[in-house]
């Protein structure tokens, strides 16, 4: 009896485990990634009213037979001229990270990844306080692409997941942390099919959820839903 209770209890354990996505168990069609420039404009909402915030640009293009290139460039509507711009370089056969760049008006922020760690620096332009990072760290994506990721991943309803990423924040989360699809559902969007697909991660303790709702057929993204504790904003892509 007693050994029957005790593989009952592993064999629920392995029913209600969540699965733990990685470079290493991702399963992309690299086929679906084609090269493409798409743009979104960014709202607010306010007392049930769309303010516009600004313009987010989104290019993938393939550098060559293995590399991806991930950069995204906003544009605030009220700092026309500030620049916000991020860089990620993955494997486009499953999103291994190799590198990634962020440079705005608050903080510039490199990171290269390597086997088992992660190098770089994280510059304050406020303080002018400059870190230089080394940190350990292996199969993981990296906080800026995995959402690009789950656009080229198997999708059905109801399917949840773990995702193993990377954030450096010297001012919240550093290191290894996940991120989760919560849930996927089948939506219309302006009378076109979607994948909504529901997340959260730790970077935001799990309070900010966004939802992305995502062709079919083409993966592209058609819109976001975010909901950061009570205020809401979206992503309604133009083209």
């Amino acid at each position: 009896m007693r050994t029957f209770l005790i593989l009952l209890l592993i064999s629920s354990a392995n029913v209600f485990s969540q699965k733990l996505l990685t470079p290493n168990t991702i399963n992309i069609d690299p086929k679906l990634i084609k090269d493409e420039t798409s743009e979104a404009v960014w709202y607010a909402e306010n007392a049930g009213t769309k303010i516009e915030i600004g313009n987010i640009i989104t290019e993938l293009k393939k550098l060559n037979k293995t590399d991806l290139l991930i950069r995204t460039t906003v544009k605030m509507k009220q700092s026309p001229d500030a620049k916000w711009t991020d860089s990620t370089i993955v494997k486009t056969s499953n999103f291994q990270p190799v590198y990634h760049s962020s440079f705005n008006m608050m903080r510039d922020m490199v990171l290269k990844s390597g086997k088992a760690q992660v190098t770089g620096y994280y510059l304050d332009k406020k303080t002018q306080k400059k870190e230089d990072i080394e940190m350990p760290a292996a199969d993981y994506f990296d906080s800026s692409s995995y959402p690009m990721m789950i656009r080229f991943s198997p999708l059905k309803e109801n399917y949840t997941a773990d995702i193993s990423i990377f954030d450096y924040n010297p001012n919240a989360k550093k290191g290894m942390i996940k991120a989760y699809i919560l849930d996927v559902q089948k939506e219309d969007v302006n009378g076109r099919k979607a994948w909504a697909v529901k997340t959260t991660d730790d970077i935001g303790d799990k309070k900010t959820i966004v939802t992305y709702y995502i062709d079919p057929e083409t993966r592209k993204i058609l819109k976001q839903e975010m909901d950061l504790g009570g205020r809401k904003m979206t992503l309604e892509t133009i083209k």
